[in-house]
């Protein structure tokens, strides 16, 4: 796995005071995108929460998931959240070290009071002191939310004072995105009012204690109720190793409802899912990748969309038309850019993939920022991308109707069939995973032969290995 060190700076590390007024918390903010470019301590808010506990309590929350692995936990990893602000809201996002759990708290506008939110995005400082002194918060006495310096310090910053360093795994960042594509299929499934949500969430076990599950379960909504099924039934959803939820359990006492969100099942296997706690003024979704082992790096989901060369300048002129939106409605995007609706989609997903937009299920819809990470270091690790141009270029493809031959290095052939735009595959790895995880190498290669792209040039996606 290719990894590399990040280093996030910080003026220096976020405290909660206390002042005559009430007490104060203030984040501080590394380098990070805004609409007057690159800055390197941006600042997005500077006023009141509405309610001091729950939002504690949910960035506790977000940072407790950035801090995790619930695979292979003997090994440590924590990365500061981010934080983006999208004029009406704030939203702190995280992703844990394993690569399965996505986190994300947004403080809406009836959550915010007494200042505007800024645009932009960026890391935000949550230090151990920090999170002893949120955890200690019994009251919703006045907090004064600052996000970014005070307001004397941007003229006289003199350069950061704390820095972190931390491992950056490629398939961190390939997950962290694919996490949003994934979520973009999914569609509400199930909710549950407060009482049934705090039931449910405190019956399911813990990573560690006896009876903890790191399997794949299954429940049904009946009523207003989630009850276990031994199998996915029709109107199943699927909860992949429901210790990874225990996060949630920071806002139960907060919470006025619980959303599932997921996939229509269309069979056995086991398939991702989202859990959004809804809170006064305010939303914390967890969503869980298919398997506690599998990450999101590994999904595939971004490939078709992404195997066309006009994808990529479709992506260049609608990230040129982004405005730091909190809802990107499609149509107006199609409108502004003269692209049809399916482009403008599949434009989308390609900006995801680089960390551009992200996606809220609570919505059913993009909104636009910019991660602070390196993702061109990652485009360069796409094998199953490669090994598909690779192909196309080695002339490897024939079309025949519907059907396509591929003829590996080996002299293997391999048969490709397109049925109404599905494609399936004679390999081993179509057998396996039945077009789960993306498409194999060779039917992404006859989709390249059929759309007309050519080989040799660099695709942006994020996407598991070459099979």
């Amino acid at each position: 796995m290719t990894r590399s060190l990040q280093a996030v700076a910080y003026t220096r590390s976020s405290t909660l005071e206390s002042a005559p007024d009430g007490r104060r918390l203030g984040l501080e903010t590394s380098r990070g995108a805004t609409p007057r470019g690159v800055e390197d301590h941006p600042r997005f808010f500077a006023g009141f929460l509405t309610s001091p506990q729950v939002a504690s309590a949910g960035l506790l929350a977000v940072a407790d998931v950035a801090g995790a692995r619930y695979y292979q936990q003997q090994l440590r990893s924590s990365l500061d959240p981010v934080v983006t602000g999208n004029g009406d809201r704030l939203r702190f996002e995280s992703f844990s070290g394993c690569g399965g759990v996505y986190a994300r708290l947004d403080v809406l506008a009836a959550g915010l009071d007494g200042g505007e939110v800024g645009h932009g995005t960026t890391n935000v400082d949550v230090n151990n002191p920090l999170r002893e002194a949120l955890s200690r918060i019994g009251s919703d006495d006045p907090l004064h939310l600052r996000v970014g310096p005070d307001e004397l310090a941007v003229t006289t910053l003199d350069g950061p004072v704390v820095e972190k360093k931390v491992p950056l795994p490629d398939r961190w960042l390939r997950g962290f995105a694919e996490a949003q594509v994934t979520a973009a299929g999914f569609d509400l499934r199930a909710e549950l009012p407060a009482a049934e949500a705090v039931r449910f969430l405190r019956s399911l076990p813990r990573a560690g204690t006896r009876g903890s599950s790191r399997g794949v379960r299954w429940v049904v909504p009946a009523g207003n109720v989630l009850r276990p099924t031994t199998r996915p039934v029709p109107g199943a959803i699927c909860l992949p190793g429901p210790e990874r939820l225990v996060a949630l359990q920071r806002v139960l006492r907060h919470a006025s409802a619980l959303r599932v969100y997921g996939p229509a099942l269309t069979g056995s296997a086991a398939a991702a899912s989202a859990w959004e706690v809804v809170l006064p003024g305010m939303r914390l979704t967890l969503t869980l990748s298919p398997e506690t082992s599998r990450g999101f790096s590994g999904e595939g989901g971004v490939l078709d969309a992404l195997a066309t060369d006009e994808a990529a300048g479709d992506a260049e002129l609608i990230s040129v038309l982004l405005a730091w939106e909190p809802r990107i409605d499609v149509g107006d995007l199609a409108t502004a850019s003269g692209l049809p609706a399916e482009r403008v989609r599949a434009a989308l997903v390609r900006l995801g993939t680089s960390g551009r937009v992200g996606y809220d299920t609570a919505e059913a819809a993009y909104f636009h920022r910019e991660l602070p990470y390196d993702a061109e270091r990652v485009e360069r690790h796409n094998p199953r991308l490669r090994a598909a141009r690779d192909l196309v270029g080695a002339g490897a493809v024939v079309l025949d109707g519907n059907l396509g031959t591929v003829t590996a290095q080996d002299g293997h052939a391999h048969r490709v069939r397109d049925d109404a735009g599905v494609l399936s595959c004679s390999c081993l790895w179509w057998a396996k995973y039945r077009g789960g995880r993306g498409p194999c190498k060779h039917a992404l290669a006859v989709r390249m032969v059929r759309r007309g792209a050519v080989s040799g040039q660099a695709e942006v996606l994020f996407e598991g290995g070459a099979r």
